[in-house]
């Protein structure tokens, strides 16, 4: 390869890189959707796409009390998650299309553990560490506003 192919090959690798990373240095901005837990309204912000899922809630410092993120999935399965890049503490609670919670995960942050649903789900809410259980959210307790299955 001349010299200058390599050049511009080599520019052209390092935008791309840039570019990449760029996109990774900070926590992404998605649709939001109103959840409601009982008399408790949750402003989740919704990750449908396996990118959007996959980069989730990584990189963010803090997350207002009252919001959290809603992964949903094109059809149940046994979902997990892991905290990488991940910088606060969350609760993931499993949720079966009729919205009711299946398990609650408390997951530390930038850790590789695995976090798994104990059954089937299609949805997953992430919220501050703590949040369910100061609100006596158990396995069993239904979740209203969740997308409709499509």
């Amino acid at each position: 390869m001349n010299e200058k192919l390599r050049a511009v090959v080599a520019a052209l690798a390092g935008l791309c890189f840039v570019a990449f990373a760029a996109a990774q240095d900070g926590p992404q901005s998605l649709p939001k959707i109103r959840l409601n837990a009982g008399i408790h309204n949750i402003d989740a912000q919704l990750a449908q796409t396996a990118e959007q899922r996959e980069i989730g809630l990584m990189f963010r410092p803090l997350m207002p009390a009252s919001e959290g993120m809603l992964f949903v999935f094109e059809r149940a399965g046994q979902q997990c998650f892991w905290m990488k890049n991940t910088l606060i503490a969350l609760d993931a609670a499993f949720v079966a299309d009729d919205g009711a919670v299946v398990n609650i995960e408390h997951m530390k942050p930038q850790t590789l553990d695995g976090h798994c649903s104990e059954k089937p789900v299609r949805f997953v809410l992430e919220m501050n560490d703590g949040w369910f259980a100061k609100r006596g959210i158990k396995p069993g307790y239904k979740l209203k506003g969740l997308p409709a299955a499509q």
